[in-house]
Parts: structure tokens; sequence; C-alpha cells
């Protein structure tokens, strides 16, 4: 029905998450409706994030750097860390404006149905800092849900024999929602009312 490019430009954007077969060919009108200099810089954005984008050395956020902005920021408050699943989980927090720590990037969560351990985690990245560093507390906030639960538990009891607080953001965060979802306000209520874990 199309010429071929139009058809492989819709296969691409049935990449996205939620973009189904109608979507995507709406999409793939639109680029065609644009102009050059428009889809050209469509195009260059997303091979630079490509070729640019990598992973904090530190705390595993995305950067364009070895060490992410917020791990060079030396106006951060050193006492905490926060352990979130993935960077948009930051994204959503750094938008509150309550929380000036550091923070320390999951990959993924614990689930042994779905043979993720916690050596695939990175979760001795986040034991070696705490073992080098300075934190009091280590937040942590990562979904509520059966895998989130089970990390927690994990990483409070890998942690049980530090000097350091192990703390989880507060109820009111819906069973399953994703941190980026989670409204300001709850989300805000969360960390204000945050509990020790393993107390």
């Amino acid at each position: 029905m199309y010429p071929k490019s139009v058809n492989n430009l819709i296969e691409a954007l049935k990449y996205f998450p939620g973009i189904g077969e109608k979507s995507a060919e709406r999409m793939a009108l639109h680029v065609l409706g644009m102009e050059k200099e428009q889809a050209e810089f469509l195009a260059h954005s997303i091979q630079d994030v490509k070729a640019k984008i990598k992973h904090c050395q530190i705390c595993n956020n995305i950067s364009e750097s070895d060490t992410c902005l917020i791990c060079n920021d030396s106006l951060r408050n050193p006492d905490y860390i926060c352990v979130v699943e993935d960077p948009k989980s930051i994204i959503s927090i750094e938008k509150l404006g309550i929380y000036h720590g550091y923070y320390h990037v999951l990959n993924g969560l614990i689930s042994t149905l779905d043979g993720i351990n916690p050596e695939n985690i990175r979760l001795d990245k986040l034991i070696k800092r705490i073992e080098d560093g300075k934190f009091k507390e280590v937040i942590i906030a990562v979904k509520p849900c059966l895998e989130g639960e089970m990390t927690a538990l994990y990483i409070s009891n890998v942690l049980s024999g530090m000097n350091v607080i192990v703390s989880r953001l507060a109820s009111g965060i819906p069973m399953g929602a994703d941190m980026e979802y989670i409204d300001p306000m709850t989300l805000e209520k969360a960390f204000d009312n945050r509990k020790n874990i393993g107390k």
C-alpha cells in the first residue's frame, strides 16, 4: 500500500512502547508532512542519543560523560543516596525539588520467576558505594510491587551490617505503580514519611 521507505518507517515506529500499527502509520505520515529540516533534526537527534548517551560510571544514570551531572554536583547532600529502578525515576524525583542527595540506579528489580537475580541488577556497585562513601541513609524508591518489595528487603538485608539507615518510601503509592506516573504530591509525601526497613 505504501512505498517501501514508508513501510520501513512505520515498522520502525512500532518499536516505541504503546505504538501499534495505526499510530505508527499516523506518525509516519506526519513525518512525511514535516519540513526537511525538522525531519533531519529528528533523525539526527535519534542518532545523537544512541552515539553519545552512556551510563554514569558511579550511579548508572544516563549521561553524555563518564559521570552524570548529579554525581558531579558537589552541592548535593552527601548523607543520602536514593536507590531507584531506572533513570526515569530520577527525573520524577528531581522535579519535586525536595530531595538533594545522590542516586543509584539499579538495572531493574529482583525477580526470581524471570531469572533476574541480585547479581543482575548492579547491587555490587551500590554496596561498594556504601562501603567507600559516607552515606548515612539509603532511601529505597522503587515501585511497590512484589519485585520491588523483594528488592528492598534484599538490599536491607545486605546492608544490615553496615553503619547506615535503610529506609523505604512511605505507603500511599499504589501497588504496581511506576514511579514516573505517581503524582508529585503523593511522591513528596512518600519521601517525607519514609520508613526504616528492618527496624
